[in-house]
């Protein structure tokens, strides 16, 4: 496990949209061997993405190679929906850069079967190759996708019932109204995730900062799924210095050394966890 400490959110997104492009050339996917890369919605990853569309539109950067899979999306939210996770990957990133539709896979929160939406998207991912790189967030209860507290660590793609934490969370993007928020999603399991080659979870701000405290200082324990990533032999933690506030000094003091990669996707520091 790897903890990349940073000053500020817009640093943290930076390190994070660097590491992806480096990871993405260090592989040079072609037509016989596509980049897999998972992805996360939500405002946390936004400034990531905005670098990352700068990246392509400078040139450094292409996706005609590259396949995405979601983590998540609301059920019964139309497609179309300005809040929907369809919208929110087409609006913030797809549309800016050079991949093909064909290559990005978002779940169906309008399907006729849901379990069976859920168990293709799961075939469709084993199609590919599985995950190279998943990228995730998490929420203030250290909920990784929908995975909320006492999920499964063991759990595959499935329907899920929202917390109300979660739903609360997110009134913000729906004019503040609780009833207007999906109670259900579909999601990735914990499992899911965790078969991915390399998992990079990004957590910034002074309201996560509990929740990495969980995911870091303390076990393994289904109420806080994100701490299921300690256990996961290529994990890399990204956060700014206020989500860092409910940790041991020692700790800051030990995982925060300047952080370099260079182009082949390498981390170079003195510390780091393994």
């Amino acid at each position: 496990m790897k903890l990349i400490i940073l000053d500020h959110y817009s640093q943290a997104s930076e390190w994070a949209a660097k590491y992806i492009r480096n990871r993405i050339i260090q592989f040079n996917p072609g037509p016989e061997k596509y980049f897999t890369l998972g992805l996360p919605t939500g405002s946390t990853p936004l400034g990531c993405y905005k670098k990352l569309i700068e990246y392509y539109k400078n040139g450094d950067l292409s996706f005609k190679y590259v396949k995405t899979f979601n983590m998540d999306e609301y059920v019964g939210l139309p497609r179309d929906h300005p809040e929907s996770y369809h919208s929110f990957m087409w609006n913030n990133f797809f549309k800016h850069i050079d991949i093909h539709p064909e290559n990005t896979h978002i779940l169906d929160g309008n399907a006729v079967d849901l379990q069976a939406e859920c168990d293709a998207f799961e075939e469709k991912i084993k199609a590919a190759g599985g995950i190279e790189l998943f990228v995730g967030g998490i929420g203030p209860d250290g909920h990784i996708a929908f995975n909320e507290p006492g999920s499964s660590l063991v759990s595959r793609t499935r329907v899920k019932t929202l917390a109300m934490d979660t739903i609360l969370a997110n009134a913000r993007f729906f004019d503040g109204e609780l009833t207007k928020v999906p109670t259900m999603a579909l999601t990735v399991g914990v499992g899911t995730v965790m078969d991915a080659r390399e998992v990079m979870i990004l957590i910034t701000g002074a309201h996560k900062a509990f929740a990495l405290y969980k995911a870091i200082e303390e076990g393994v324990n289904h109420m806080w799924t994100v701490s299921a990533f300690q256990q996961h032999p290529r994990t890399v933690f990204v956060c700014d210095e206020d989500a860092t506030l409910e940790l041991k000094v020692k700790t800051v003091k030990y995982f925060k050394v300047p952080p370099q990669v260079n182009r082949k996707g390498y981390i170079y520091s003195t510390s780091f966890g393994i």
